[in-house]
């Protein structure tokens, strides 16, 4: 039996537990793999596929992948390599009016960034290195032969009704549904409308295909469930071929059946529609279509945050209104926004580890993404200070201090402070330096200990300095702070202890800054759970989600790339905007603070 490869770091859930039963058991060894979408006859003279599992991903191309999707595909692909499996990448479109090939290709860039691949060698087909990347579309010429024989069997039934009078017909969860007028015409009758329906002779609403199950089940989705409907769209993969499409409910076991999936894993909302999951399967393996053994479904509990919306419609409406910025704007809790924020793969993948995998739901508190993120940043992300909110210091003493007005004064400060190899960066203090304004007050509060008239503070890797004043614009606003070098301070050197200090504070010299476009960006609600009970999920969006500011970081970041990420000392975690940085124009995002300010 194969083992995982990490098993400590990985922990124990059930769905291990699920997988190291049916490898041990040999539950899917010698099945046929085809290589290629087929039937039962088209499997039967295929190479047998070895003992092991086969999970997949299975997304709607109709938005942007999120945060929630992130835990399935950490999932199932994390699962499919630790137990040498294999896992697919699949797009379930079977809804062409809602679905892009611009959502196809975020999806897949999405997938990729995350640290996963659907290529893996194939041993069925020789060990040939295969693309596992299958959309629903490839298999519509099967779902609808597949259609005709459940038809055929007597196990289902082309219905006119109105959407309104089967959704009333449809029962509750008191009262049992009712047989449509449609549901005891003969197989023969039911084909030759199918067809009708699949040439186009009806109109789009005209009819619907329905399994044949049980109108009074005790499970909803047992009754008579809708397994086509006639939509004339354009589908971005197959044009204008069909104008009948299936249901996802119907097409997503078939999807699983065709390419050996074994374990399809999803997410608790799914639970439900088990019962017709299993029953078209074990149909559709009674009528000869497909073999045994045949897919399983499992679910688990999705991850949900707080501070966000997932609903794919509201997050689009989000874009469409224009209250975001695209659909990675560095606010949305989609991979691509969570990405052009600054966020890393690893820092997802260890949130979604971190969460776990239970049937219990719940919610991750939206502080447990930015402490991922700390965690996996903290380590190795190169330091660089920044002035975000500047004001000038002006060093009064700097020529008596050094004997040259143009003197520059070297410091040097670590790339990181626990990597040494990584060397040092070199600041240079000149006699005119940026500082943060909320550095300097005239009047100080109780606790205060940067600068105010009289006290000492040291400059970040260089001199202790001593605020002797400031001076102020028409308006009475601090234009400028006063300050002088304490002689014999600087760090490094024997008498750097020798004044003791409580405030240590950051700065660029004005002559060797970098002007710089700061984006602040913050949660995008302030409502922990903004569309609860059906509340209008805009009125909670937060205000101050994005300030940009006119800041001023180390003249060296000038050679950051886009995508690079820093720690500025002081302020959090910050990255070269990926889309709008570039040379000539320093744009910088923040990713996370230092530390969870959001509950102050």
């Amino acid at each position: 039996m194969s083992q995982p490869k990490d098993a400590a770091a990985t922990g124990s859930n059930f769905l291990r537990h699920i997988i190291e039963r049916d490898l041990a058991e040999g539950t899917y060894a010698g099945r046929r793999f085809a290589g290629t979408p087929g039937d039962a006859a088209h499997h039967a003279g295929a190479p047998a596929d070895p003992a092991r599992i086969r999970t997949r991903f299975p997304p709607e191309p109709n938005g942007y992948l999120h945060i929630g999707h992130a835990k399935s595909i950490c999932l199932n692909f994390g699962l499919a390599n630790d137990y040498g499996g294999i896992c697919h990448l699949r797009f379930d479109d079977t809804n062409p009016e809602k679905e892009e090939q611009e959502y196809v290709d975020a999806i897949v860039d999405a997938v990729h960034w995350l640290g996963f691949d659907w290529h893996a060698p194939e041993p069925a087909l020789g060990d040939a290195a295969a693309s596992h990347l299958y959309f629903a579309s490839d298999y519509f010429d099967f779902m609808y032969r597949a259609a005709e024989a459940l038809v055929g069997a007597g196990h289902a039934y082309v219905d006119e009704q109105s959407a309104d009078e089967m959704r009333a017909s449809r029962g509750d969860f008191a009262n049992a549904g009712r047989e449509s007028p449609h549901r005891a015409r003969t197989p023969a009758e039911n084909l030759a409308r199918l067809r009708q329906m699949k040439n186009g002779e009806l109109a789009d609403g005209a009819a619907v295909l329905r399994a044949k199950i049980d109108m009074a089940s005790a499970n909803i989705n047992l009754r008579d469930p809708a397994l086509y409907r006639i939509k004339r769209a354009t589908h971005h993969n197959t044009g204008d071929t069909w104008c009948i499409y299936p249901m996802y409910t119907y097409a997503h076991p078939i999807e699983d059946a065709l390419e050996n999936v074994t374990h399809s894993i999803c997410t608790l909302e799914f639970e439900d529609q088990r019962p017709f999951y299993d029953w078209l399967l074990d149909t559709l393996c009674s009528l000869g279509l497909l073999l045994q053994p045949r897919p399983h479904q499992y679910e688990f509990a999705r991850l949900n945050v707080s501070y966000v919306v997932t609903s794919k419609r509201k997050l689009k409406q989000l874009v469409d209104e224009k209250i975001v910025d695209g659909w990675d704007d560095p606010r949305m809790p989609t991979i691509a926004g969570l990405r052009r924020r600054g966020y890393t793969p690893e820092s997802i993948r260890l949130l979604c580890d971190r969460a776990g995998t239970s049937k219990a739901g719940g919610w991750t508190d939206y502080a447990s993404l930015e402490i991922a993120l700390r965690d996996d940043l903290d380590p190795k992300a190169p330091r660089a200070m920044a002035v975000l909110d500047p004001v000038r210091l002006e060093l009064t003493n700097w020529t008596e201090s050094f004997g040259d007005a143009a003197h520059r004064e070297p410091c040097l400060a670590p790339v990181h402070p626990q990597h040494p190899e990584l060397g040092a960066r070199d600041l240079r203090l000149g006699p005119e330096l940026w500082i943060e304004r909320d550095d300097f007050a005239e009047v100080p509060a109780k606790g205060f200990f940067r600068l105010y008239p009289g006290n000492k503070v040291r400059l970040k890797y260089g001199y202790v300095v001593e605020c002797t004043g400031c001076e102020k614009d028409g308006e009475g606003k601090v234009s400028k702070v006063l300050a002088t070098i304490v002689a014999d301070t600087r760090s490094g050197t024997p008498g750097a202890d020798a004044v003791k200090v409580k405030g240590t504070l950051t700065w660029l010299a004005v002559d060797d800054a970098l002007a710089a476009e700061v984006r602040l960006y913050d949660r995008l609600f302030v409502d922990a759970h903004p569309d609860a009970g059906g509340k209008d999920f805009k009125a909670s969006l937060n205000p101050a989600s994005k300030q940009v500011v006119s800041g001023f970081v180390e003249s060296a970041l000038g050679a950051a790339r886009a995508g690079d990420r820093f720690q500025f000392e002081r302020h959090g975690y910050f990255v070269a905007d990926p889309v709008d940085h570039g040379p000539g124009r320093p744009v910088f995002n923040r990713t996370a603070t230092l530390r969870d300010t959001w509950s102050r």
